[in-house]
């Protein structure tokens, strides 16, 4: 271990010899660097203590990079700096004055250490906005508020609205901006998962989403997700191309010899979709999945199970903007979601019934397989999802509008006049039940496992 201290220690007591004595003027120039010398060397020393509690091992989605007036002493502003750091109780990466990377971490924070910084952000900005991506445009500013640094953070982000760029200032009780932190930590890793994604319509959406149109060109603005048509028939093709195998893993879950029957080509349908998403390097896609029921007997539901549950979203009947909220949701949560529709409401109650024929299979904890409900043939899914917090989400086509609602799965049912996977949900608020009555998003809704209204809802406010 190479030794950094006596550097530091020989620059301190020559500041110390130093205090209250008179240069020669020709040594004036020699006092100041070393005087320079022993500020960077305390301000490294400050920094490898803080990166202590900072991620060593990985780099931490969370980086920080200082503004700092050179009017302060660094002996308190190093201290403070540590001590508020630390009681934050995150990971980061401590840039100091270093934004070469600025940018590039899901999650940038400016700690604005004192005030009289105000200049330096300016002279900053333009090679700051360089760097950002169209879909992390927002400067945040954090401060304790000791040394004047309040003040001068309100003072940059007046400046920047007047920029017309978006700022925040965090601040406030440690647990305040600690949880405030890790919200925009989730944010900025979720929009950086979905940056540059690619997703397919296989087949133009169902004749009956005559509401569920998407605008490609907003889908691409807001997210960076590119929208690929891609023509039926190629799935088809495919098909044809894929030999059938028998599925012995599932079988025990088919009760009756129609489904069994039906599973080969059920699988069939799974290994063609999935090599038709690889060949158009697909992160999610959308199938007009009825067409299959007369141009191959069969459904896509058990295929559709099986890539959710594999990380490539996949939903039902073309349905983009039902796509673009799995997509949201599995980059907030790690899941795609359960794509389905309201089948009963009970507006006194703030209950709802939902249902569908697939569930991706991860987030089940047990399923069985039944008919496809409309037509009688192929293979559903009959999930069962654990009881619990659960969220309802839905998006428009242009991503102008959303509904978050969070409530309780109170239970799973398997009735035989609805699609197979069937939930009762009731909502926390029940007033928000009127919006399927009085101005909902088309049909199809998202339910997630777990509340995660805050962050969708921060995700969004961003677009």
């Amino acid at each position: 271990m190479h030794e950094k201290p006596p550097l530091i220690d020989l620059c301190q007591l020559f500041i110390s010899g130093c205090k209250g004595s008179h240069f020669p003027s020709t040594n004036k120039i020699f006092g100041d660097f070393l005087h320079l010398i022993a500020k960077k060397a305390l301000i490294l020393q400050s920094k490898e203590r803080i990166n202590l509690k900072s991620n060593q091992e990985n780099m931490s989605n969370i980086s920080i990079y200082t503004l700092t007036s050179e009017l302060h002493d660094v002996h308190a502003v190093s201290a403070a700096t540590q001590e508020f750091l630390e009681s934050l109780n995150i990971q980061f990466d401590l840039k100091d004055d270093n934004y070469t990377d600025f940018g590039e971490s899901p999650l940038s924070l400016i700690y604005v250490r004192t005030g009289g910084t105000e200049g330096i952000f300016r002279r900053l900005l333009p090679s700051l906005t360089a760097h950002l991506s169209p879909l992390t445009s927002k400067f945040y500013l954090l401060t304790s508020g000791k040394s004047n640094s309040l003040a001068a953070s309100l003072e940059i982000l007046s400046y920047l609205r007047q920029q017309g760029l978006q700022g925040e200032v965090i601040h406030g009780t440690t647990e305040h901006i600690s949880h405030r932190i890790q919200l925009l930590e989730q944010v900025g890793l979720a929009m950086q998962k979905l940056q540059g994604s690619r997703i397919g319509v296989v087949g133009k959406p169902s004749d009956w989403l005559i509401s569920s149109q998407a605008d490609y060109n907003a889908i691409k603005e807001k997210l960076d997700i590119d929208v690929i048509d891609i023509p039926m028939q190629e799935l088809l093709d495919l098909i044809k191309q894929t030999p059938l195998e028998e599925v012995e893993s599932l079988k025990q879950k088919a009760e009756s010899a129609n489904i069994q029957e039906a599973l080969p080509g059920a699988e069939q349908i799974y290994r063609a979709l999935k090599q038709l998403a690889c060949q158009y390097q697909l992160q999610g896609l959308t199938i007009r999945c009825f067409d299959l029921l007369t141009a191959v007997r069969n459904t896509g539901c058990i295929a559709l199970a099986k890539l959710n549950s594999e990380g490539i979203v996949a939903g039902c009947e073309g349905d983009v903007p039902t796509l673009l909220a799995m997509m949201l949701t599995n980059a907030v949560t790690g899941l795609s979601g359960f794509q389905a529709n309201p089948a009963h409401i009970d507006p006194e109650a703030g209950e709802i019934k939902v249902a569908h024929c697939t569930i991706p299979l991860n987030m089940v904890e047990r399923f069985e397989l039944d008919t496809h409900f409309e037509s009688g043939i192929g293979v559903g899914i009959r999930g069962f999802m654990a009881n619990g917090p659960v969220t309802i989400f839905k998006v428009s086509g242009n991503l102008s509008r959303h509904f978050i609602a969070e409530g309780q799965l109170l239970r799973s049912e398997g009735k035989p006049d609805l699609c197979r996977t069937q939930q009762i949900i009731r909502l926390n608020d029940p007033q928000q039940i009127r919006y399927f009555l009085t101005d909902p998003i088309g049909n199809h809704h998202v339910i997630m496992p777990g509340h995660h209204k805050e962050v969708l809802e921060e995700l969004l406010s961003g677009l």
